[in-house]
């Protein structure tokens, strides 16, 4: 995922099969995810560790941020690194569309149909990059 470009790239083995284009990052999108309530996105290597149907939005994927080293980066600094990144779709109850711009706490949102190919097609252990 490439979060200035506002792509998500989907590779089977080192062939790229799709790229989902627009996403939506936190309201502070620059940067990487350093203390709970920062709003940003990570970035890094992580995984997708586990779906969830019950969401508050369409569908959710849940990415394995925060490493170790984020929780010691944030520990030393007497602070959270907080948790509960997410990719997901549109909030439940949102007609059609989308929310326009970034507006989540640090997950990343897709349309509804992407968050549904998304939930079909990627098993739990994926690995996910999120870069600047």
């Amino acid at each position: 995922m490439r979060k200035a470009a506002r792509t998500m790239e989907l590779w089977t083995g080192d062939r790229l099969v799709h790229v989902i284009e627009h996403i939506q990052l936190g309201d502070e999108p620059t940067g990487p995810k350093r203390f709970e309530g920062d709003e940003r996105t990570p970035e890094g290597r992580y995984e997708i560790d586990w779906g969830n149907p019950k969401s508050r939005y369409r569908l959710s994927l849940h990415i394995s941020y925060p490493s170790a080293a984020d929780r010691a980066y944030a520990a030393a600094r007497g602070r959270s690194a907080g948790g509960m990144i997410m990719i997901h779709g549109q909030p439940n109850g949102l007609q059609k569309g989308r929310v326009p711009g970034d507006w989540t706490d640090g997950c990343i949102a897709v349309s509804n149909p992407e968050i549904e190919a998304l939930y079909e097609s990627v098993p739990d252990g994926t690995p996910i990059e999120i870069s600047p």
